[in-house]
């Protein structure tokens, strides 16, 4: 049986709507670096007694474990740094990982009677860790006039929200189509980017509240129902009738966060005319102060005159001569 590719410029179809791209550190691609420099661990301990493989094996896992620590904290720093509000990190990842780093580096140069030399070593590798990645977000992120209690009540139902989206991910990876899991990891980038319009603006969240609640409950629903009949009869008329539906919604909710941009941007202008307003009544704008090119040889004349008159002007205490 033949299979239908579909593509971007592929006729029929259907036009993705752009988002906005993954925050990424620039520093995520470190840490597997380091965890490869750590494989001599993992390698030298089947070369060894039993002593000497369970401490070697265990240093490298510390090592790893740390990087990979390390690499989760990278990526929830550049999501903090990404957002114009955002709460800091619960756990400092990056933290953790340069201390397990440290303990796998301790452990992998410890020797009897060299105990001290080996946390010197392992204390290095921690001040190093720190030097390399930095720390982690310890202050959270704030506007100016905005409400931290409307702030909390908005991260409660985005936490909700994520809670629909994990069950969506669990129920169409029941089908077992790479690609059915694509669309639907599309689909939920477009919901996580009004999560992210609702942070920055948590007064918009009254406009939000049937997206991140009604609607995302009943795409969890016909996700959970569509996964359980296509799993059992490979049904390709309802998996094009879910492939729409999430198209339908995906666009609705891009365009509520659209909506909720564009109240930023009403409250930009509103703000701007008003300060117009009160630097025009002060005489200060542009308009107010600008010049006519024919008035300016008279300006420029009596700027040169009173500048000569500042020239002639003795200082205090100075003897002026007499002609």
């Amino acid at each position: 049986m033949s299979n239908r590719f579909g593509g971007r410029f592929s006729p029929g179809t259907r036009a993705q709507p752009a988002l906005p791209p993954t925050p990424r550190h620039p520093h995520e691609g470190r840490p597997k670096w380091i965890t490869l420099a750590a494989t001599p661990f993992l390698l030298g301990a089947f070369f060894q007694g039993p002593a000497g493989m369970v401490t070697d094996l265990a240093a490298f896992g510390l090592v790893a474990s740390g990087m990979w620590m390390t690499r989760e904290g990278l990526v929830a720093q550049a999501t903090f740094e990404a957002r114009r509000i955002a709460k800091r990190p619960a756990i400092p990842r990056k933290l953790f990982g340069g201390v397990l780093a440290g303990l796998g580096l301790g452990l992998g140069a410890a020797e009897p009677g060299v105990w001290a030399e080996a946390g010197l070593i392992g204390a290095a590798g921690l001040a190093l860790h720190q030097i390399s990645f930095g720390l982690d977000p310890w202050r959270d992120k704030t506007a100016a006039g905005v409400d931290s209690f409307q702030q909390d009540r908005a991260q409660r139902m985005i936490d909700e929200a994520e809670g629909h989206l994990e069950q969506m991910r669990a129920a169409i990876t029941r089908t077992g189509d790479r690609r059915l899991e694509a669309r639907v990891a599309m689909f939920d980038a477009s919901v996580r980017h009004l999560f992210d319009r609702v942070r920055d603006n948590p007064g918009g969240l009254s406009s939000a509240r049937r997206y991140l609640g009604v609607y995302l409950m009943g795409a969890r629903d016909a996700t959970m129902r569509f996964a359980d009949l296509y799993a059992l009869t490979q049904d390709q008329k309802a998996r094009a009738d879910y492939e729409s539906f999430l198209d339908d919604l995906e666009k609705d909710f891009i365009a509520r966060a659209d909506r909720l941009l564009d109240g930023d941007r009403d409250a930009l202008d509103i703000e701007m005319s008003v300060l117009r307003d009160r630097l025009a009544r002060e005489g200060l704008t542009g308009a107010a102060t600008r010049v006519d090119p024919a008035d300016r040889p008279a300006l420029q004349s009596a700027e040169a005159q009173t500048l000569d008159d500042l020239l002639r002007t003795p200082f205090p205490g100075q003897k002026v001569p007499r002609d």
